[in-house]
């Protein structure tokens, strides 16, 4: 199997109670990056540590209970946490709930937080809008480059129906690698992820739905859903170097830059 080329970048995350380490630099052509994935039945707890990474997690359903030896929070539906390695989160699912989870090497640089998923927020640091009509998308990042971290950045990219997202094709080969989290595209609806290595060229394109991870470890990642569906992905993005650890060095595909 080549896992360098872009027909083999999809993973699908599996959806049976427990923890499931999805994406590694072991079983993926990502260098930086891992992608987990926690579904956590109604009354079961789980303890999240790690001894080298960096986690950030986002609620893609439910509602959990953590605690932190900061203190105790309640998170639903999209809030999110970061936690630094060597320190321990205890979870507890209060509705049945599933977690995405970005990790990434840390290097000293972060300290524990929780966010709330607020659209009302101003736009700023943490809500954006990218893009125009008719590839428009709202951002909420659970982990801004703003935020203390060491090679994590990490975020929720919401569509508009049946319209693009990461819209021109975009690139940041040298500087950071990503996955795409797909989530709130229940099957059969599909949206589509358009993989190329190439400018001026779609290599391949996924079919997505909710729970399947598609890897950019190089290369152009525009989306776009079928009718009436929107593009939703938490997106982990790592920086090969801290230096890096920026969202707007992206270079735009000239063959279609607007």
């Amino acid at each position: 199997m080549d896992r360098s080329h872009p027909s083999q970048w999809k993973y699908e995350s599996p959806d049976i109670p427990g923890f499931h380490e999805v994406i590694t630099p072991n079983n993926s052509p990502c260098r930086e990056t891992w992608a987990f994935r926690l579904n956590l039945p109604k009354g079961q707890s789980h303890k999240l540590f790690h001894r080298q990474l960096e986690l950030n997690a986002m609620v893609v359903t439910g509602q959990v209970h953590i605690s932190h030896q900061t203190g105790r929070h309640t998170l639903n539906k999209h809030d999110s946490f970061y936690v630094p390695a060597c320190q321990k989160v205890d979870l507890v699912a209060t509705k049945d709930a599933v977690l995405y989870i970005g990790g990434a090497v840390y290097e000293g640089t972060g300290q524990f937080f929780t966010r709330t998923y607020d659209l009302t927020l101003p736009l700023g640091d943490i809500h954006q809008v990218h893009g125009n009509p008719p590839y428009q998308r709202e951002v909420f990042m659970t982990l801004a480059q703003q935020d203390a971290g060491s090679r994590l950045i990490c975020g929720i990219t919401r569509g508009e129906p049946g319209k693009w997202t990461s819209w021109p094709p975009h690139q940041h080969s040298n500087d950071l690698e990503e996955i795409y989290c797909y989530f709130d595209i229940p099957s059969p609806q599909t949206a589509f992820h358009f993989s190329s290595r190439e400018a001026g060229a779609f290599e391949h394109i996924h079919p997505v739905s909710t729970g399947d991870f598609v890897v950019i470890p190089e290369g152009y990642h525009p989306t776009c859903g079928m009718p009436g569906v929107l593009s939703c992905y938490f997106w982990i993005m790592a920086a090969f170097s801290k230096k890096s650890r920026r969202y707007d060095l992206a270079v735009n595909d000239p063959n279609f830059n607007l």
